[in-house]
């Protein structure tokens, strides 16, 4: 049984969001360098499980992974990943975490 994230799918999907619409880089950098480490460790797990470099079950060890190889800030670690917003989707979608309410309440807004 695959690890739940302990980070906020809301942050999540909000970094989703801002990672498509490439004109507010600085606001998305600022978002993910507010969050806590125990947040942006989390937010790189779920996008290596979403680029395949750790299956879904291997959530803990990407986890620690992401703990242990900080070597860079986190935002720009992933702000210079490929495919960002499409990696975090995967992997939330590999974790079998359903985002569909969260981003309907961003629809609304």
């Amino acid at each position: 049984m695959a690890m739940t994230p302990e980070i906020s799918l809301k942050k999540v999907v909000h970094i989703i969001f801002q990672a498509r619409e490439t004109g507010r880089t600085g606001e998305l950098h600022a978002f993910i360098d507010a969050m806590n480490e125990d947040e942006k460790a989390h937010l790189v797990a779920i996008a290596w499980i979403g680029r395949g470099a750790f299956e879904p079950e291997e959530y803990e060890q990407a986890l620690e992974t992401a703990f242990t190889e900080a070597t860079t800030p986190t935002a720009d670690y992933l702000m210079g990943m490929p495919h960002l917003s499409e990696n975090l989707e995967s992997g939330l979608e590999a974790l079998d975490i359903d985002v569909t309410d969260v981003e309907e309440d961003f629809f609304d807004r």
